[in-house]
């Protein structure tokens, strides 16, 4: 349409009759590195898991000195957005929810909780993979720091977390249900589910950052002894290292702050229940028990026989459903409980 090897009119002149600016003329589109866009990502986790504080300016500035790479804030913007990242700090009240979701108040201030399944909390954290990322949410019992359930997606819709809050409530149905307000927690879905079985709903407000801190407690967790020790193929490899980890979290690693007992002891009761009740996704009472068979000379044969069917069940899924980093946003991968 402009020629530029025409004698008679200039590009510029051309330009203003085809109300053209000469700068979208010259334009050239770029191709987005998709690989520099995960190494900031990553970098932005591990960043924002030691110091949530840190900002965009901030978070732009500590990529040029430590990682010698010239971002801009806008870019680092978009990225932290995408992960569902947002610094601490106090902020005007610039902005208000949409009319459909409903603001439930907090529930948790001056509460004792001396017992099990007196509160669940709830939060979903970005998880990094080699060739994209995906959104793990969990669902633990505020009291024994049992993870009830989890569940994983490469979207932030709401689907996985109802998935994730269904498993939950196979095990058992606490008094008040405690998260944030994100729409996934807020959707008219996730409330009704909860309202369906008398739960009474409490979300964090201003000046209550830290009610949910013991599910920021597992992240942390979770992150330093498994995710940031690997890297992870893709969401098959993801999911079966965390079903062994939560198995491993639940069952065998100690809390002090339990005074030294595992999450399931604190849970179930000593000896008493624990047996009822399975620690890894969507296993019976007898996997429970086989997930304890193992001796200090390693797997029993028949802790071999079920870790070859579990091998011989995510095969069989992998035919049946392909899930990468960048397939459709609709696509979501659920695990059960913990």
């Amino acid at each position: 349409m402009v020629e530029g090897d025409n004698i008679y009119l200039s590009i510029r002149r051309q330009c203003q009759l085809l109300s053209l600016s000469r700068s979208r003329l010259y334009y050239c589109a770029r191709p987005v590195d998709d690989d520099e866009n995960l190494r900031i990502m990553n970098f932005i986790d591990e960043e924002f898991m030691e110091h949530p504080f840190t900002g965009v300016e901030r978070m732009a500035e500590l990529l040029r000195r430590e990682q010698c790479v010239a971002v801009n804030h806008k870019r680092i913007r978009r990225l932290m957005r995408k992960m569902g990242l947002m610094a601490v700090y106090p902020k005007p009240r610039t902005s208000l929810p949409a009319p459909v979701y409903i603001k439930y108040p907090c529930l948790l201030g001056g509460l004792a909780i001396e017992t099990p399944d007196a509160v669940w909390c709830s939060d979903i954290t970005y998880i990094r993979l080699r060739g994209g990322f995906m959104y793990l949410v969990a669902i633990m019992d505020y009291f024994s720091r049992y993870v009830l359930s989890w569940s994983v997606s490469n979207s932030l819709e709401s689907l996985f977390c109802l998935d994730a809050l269904d498993e939950a409530l196979t095990v058992s149905r606490p008094v008040i249900f405690h998260s944030d307000q994100g729409k996934q927690y807020s959707s008219m879905k996730f409330v009704d589910a909860l309202k369906r079985r008398e739960i009474r709903i409490s979300m964090s407000g201003r000046g209550r950052a830290f009610d949910n801190i013991l599910v920021e407690r597992l992240w942390r967790t979770v992150k330093y002894e498994e995710i940031y020790l690997r890297e992870y193929a893709d969401g098959y490899e993801l999911i079966k290292l965390l079903r062994r980890y939560f198995d491993y979290y639940n069952n065998r690693r100690p809390h002090m702050s339990l005074e030294y007992k595992t999450p399931a002891d604190t849970y179930f009761g000593r000896g008493a229940s624990a047996a009822s009740r399975s620690a890894c996704g969507g296993h019976t009472a007898t996997s429970f028990l086989i997930a304890h068979s193992r001796s200090a000379a390693g797997p029993s044969d028949t802790q071999l026989l079920a870790d070859k069917a579990d091998e011989m069940n995510m095969q069989e899924m992998k035919k049946t459903l392909q899930l990468t980093p960048y397939s459709e946003p609709k696509m979501v991968l659920t695990m059960g409980r913990g």
